[in-house]
């Protein structure tokens, strides 16, 4: 089966406040209410140098690594997605832990691996994810494989937890 995506500009408007809402959370530390489903990604941005922040669902931890896996949802082009991909080292906070860590971007079968796992874990939110990025999907976990594969990259956080960032 195709995949069918509808193109969906990034937010503006009230749609961007929504969005950017979590990051105000995080800088007013109360990013403890956002629990351990959501990280703040603090980045590089790839042609100011300045820090750019981001908050993103975490869609997996790798209980081994201690790596959160995290999906791109507007694919390749998103901002921290391209930021990271040029200046790896990042901090992270969780609740209110905050560390150093390398974000890695996954290649495409790994990506279409985590994306399958995550819609089986939480197949209200994985269907929610596709109709905010303007993706059609039967539901299948063959269907978000490839959808992982060819629409949402995924990256690898992985933390220096030697390293706490206050």
């Amino acid at each position: 089966m195709a995949i069918r995506r509808t193109r969906v500009p990034p937010p503006s408007g009230l749609r961007r406040v929504v969005f950017r809402a979590p990051v105000l959370l995080y800088r007013w530390h109360l990013g403890w209410l956002l629990g351990g489903r959501m990280l703040l990604l603090t980045h590089t941005g790839r042609t100011s140098g300045l820090p750019r922040q981001v908050v993103l669902e975490v869609t997996g931890r790798d209980p081994e690594t201690g790596a959160y896996h995290l999906a791109s949802g507007f694919g390749p082009g998103a901002q921290w997605y391209r930021n990271i991909q040029r200046t790896p080292y990042v901090t992270i906070q969780v609740g209110r832990r905050r560390m150093s860590a390398v974000a890695e971007p996954l290649g495409p079968e790994e990506s279409g691996r985590l994306m399958a796992a995550y819609a089986l874990r939480h197949p209200r939110l994985a269907r929610g994810l596709m109709r905010m990025c303007g993706l059609e999907t039967d539901g299948s976990a063959e269907d978000y494989d490839r959808i992982g594969r060819t629409h949402i990259p995924f990256v690898r956080v992985l933390p220096d937890e030697r390293t706490p960032r206050r």
